[in-house]
């Protein structure tokens, strides 16, 4: 068995990559963009460089030329389709190549996949953003919740579900799409919010910036999972009685705002005392999705999914992990 996986550097992907290999005999291959940094998949740099289970493909989702020849070559009977510009703060500067990149990205890749491997179970990741600002009555959010995206990446997000929703009906190829609600842990962007409040920390706690931590809105709602039950999720989805043209939410079970993620953050450090908290207004979005608690009854009915990771694990490995990347690289981060 054959998995293609776009996005493979990035924080889901390469803890995708990670569990298929320890939990499948499955070959991986991967998609890369020939700038894509290597960091997230330093674990299974030696998979790939003796051509064991992992192959890297170079390509971009704004060129069909090179998803084709990928596609063609790979032929998987897995897709996992994680590549995307996916920084929602980022896509206010810069709302075309987000749309460029994860609506015709999209598109581009499922083309390819009904040309040379319509067979293929496909995995199209959507987002939890689509359904953007959710009137309380709506609470918890299923599936059927209507879309009132809040930012040009929730709109492109609105069109990857129904790209993936219009192939699966239009052409019966095997395709399934998540709405992800957010999940974090190890590897997680430091655009997003949690991720940022441990990089900072860990730089103030080495002493490379003042013990100020730099934050945006505190008070939007998030349920959070962590990044390695995502994965879990997203492997169950195509191997557990697949239904194509399906949709579904999944997410944690622990809900809180994001200020309660900062103060969680500061309480695992030795300088929980010491570190002040400071509102930058260029960390706030011009409008946000701000109540995030997902009923994802849906899909654990179908696969008997469940998070199995705690919160405290989760933000605390998020910590840990800003911890090491900040003494290998001597602080030479950004504080955005």
């Amino acid at each position: 068995m054959k998995a293609l996986i776009t996005g493979i550097t990035g924080m889901v992907g390469s803890h995708l990559a990670e569990y298929l290999l320890q939990n499948t005999n499955w070959d991986i291959h991967g998609l890369i963009r020939w700038r894509s940094p290597l960091d997230n998949i330093e674990n299974i740099i030696k998979n790939i460089n003796a051509k064991d289970r992992v192959y890297l493909h170079y390509g971009d989702l704004r060129d069909p030329q090179s998803i084709n020849k990928v596609v063609s070559e790979v032929i998987p009977e897995y897709t996992f389709h994680l590549a995307a510009q996916s920084y929602p703060k980022t896509s206010f500067d810069a709302p075309l190549d987000t749309y460029e990149t994860n609506i015709s990205g999209t598109s581009t890749l499922l083309e390819a996949i009904k040309i040379f491997s319509k067979n293929s179970y496909v995995h199209v990741c959507a987002s939890s953003e689509v359904f953007g600002r959710v009137p309380k009555e709506k609470i918890p959010i299923n599936e059927e919740c209507s879309f009132h995206p809040a930012s040009p990446y929730a709109i492109s997000k609105v069109g990857t579900d129904l790209i993936g929703r219009f192939y699966a009906e239009a052409y019966e190829m095997k395709i399934m799409t998540t709405r992800m609600f957010t999940h974090t842990g190890p590897r997680r962007g430091d655009v997003f919010a949690e991720s940022t409040f441990a990089k900072q920390i860990a730089l103030a706690e080495l002493g490379f910036i003042e013990p100020i931590i730099k934050v945006g809105n505190l008070d939007s709602m998030r349920t959070i999972a962590d990044v390695r039950d995502a994965v879990r999720a997203y492997y169950m989805l195509v191997t557990i009685n697949p239904i194509p043209g399906e949709y579904y939410n999944i997410g944690g079970s622990h809900s809180c705002k994001i200020g309660t993620i900062l103060n969680d953050l500061i309480d695992l450090s030795p300088m929980k005392h010491e570190l002040k908290v400071e509102v930058d207004e260029d960390r706030i979005r011009p409008i946000d999705a701000d109540l995030q608690i997902p009923d994802t009854s849906k899909f654990k009915a179908h696969t008997g999914w469940e998070p199995k990771i705690p919160y405290e694990k989760t933000i605390s490995d998020l910590l840990d992990f800003w911890r090491a990347q900040v003494t290998k690289n001597k602080g030479k981060y950004l504080t955005r």
